[in-house]
């Protein structure tokens, strides 16, 4: 169970590094973040930087708690991404619900509107949590080279999810 705890944690640091890099990288990355949320409209639009910069804080959470090589902040990692991911898709399915065409800022720049599939990806991300939680509390032995493997191919299975928007257009043309 501790290579899924490893993976688990390299995908989410990889998609959180990701998400927040694209979010902080610059004033207008950030303007058009805070302005994402206020066209969401699922909380009043005078919120909306307060929970922009709830949601940067708690990704750069995640991140540095998945980065500690510790079975604690491993486990508070994958409940903070779990959480954060959970508040993002009920936020998600109302607008979806609502037939608003709001583009996902989730990873930078985007015109794809949130859909259905950004649900499933964040349902994927949200298992992703709790199964790497589950796998951080039991104990086990470790062979820090297949923990090395299992950190990079759950960093690889990050990038993909980080590019989540090109690969359901791609499954969809063909």
């Amino acid at each position: 169970m501790q290579y899924v705890d490893v993976a688990s944690r390299l995908l989410l640091l990889t998609v959180f590094v990701l998400a927040l890099a694209s979010k902080v990288s610059s004033r207008q990355a950030w303007g058009e973040f805070v302005q994402s949320i206020r066209s969401m409209a699922v909380m009043d639009r005078a919120k909306a930087p307060a929970a922009a910069v709830a949601t940067a804080a708690s990704e750069a959470g995640v991140i540095v708690l998945a980065a500690i090589p510790l079975r604690w902040a491993g486990s508070a990692s994958f409940v903070l991404a779990a959480g954060l991911l959970g508040c993002l898709t009920v936020a998600v399915v109302m607008v979806v619900r609502r037939g608003a065409a709001v583009p996902c800022r989730c990873f930078g720049a985007s015109r794809t509107p949130l859909s259905m599939a950004h649900v499933v990806r964040n349902g994927i991300l949200i298992a992703v949590a709790l199964l790497g939680l589950a796998a951080s509390l039991v104990n086990g032995s470790f062979d820090p080279g297949l923990g090395a493997v299992v950190g990079v191919f759950g960093a690889v299975l990050g990038l993909l999810m980080a590019r989540w928007d090109d690969l359901v257009s791609l499954l969809r043309t063909t």
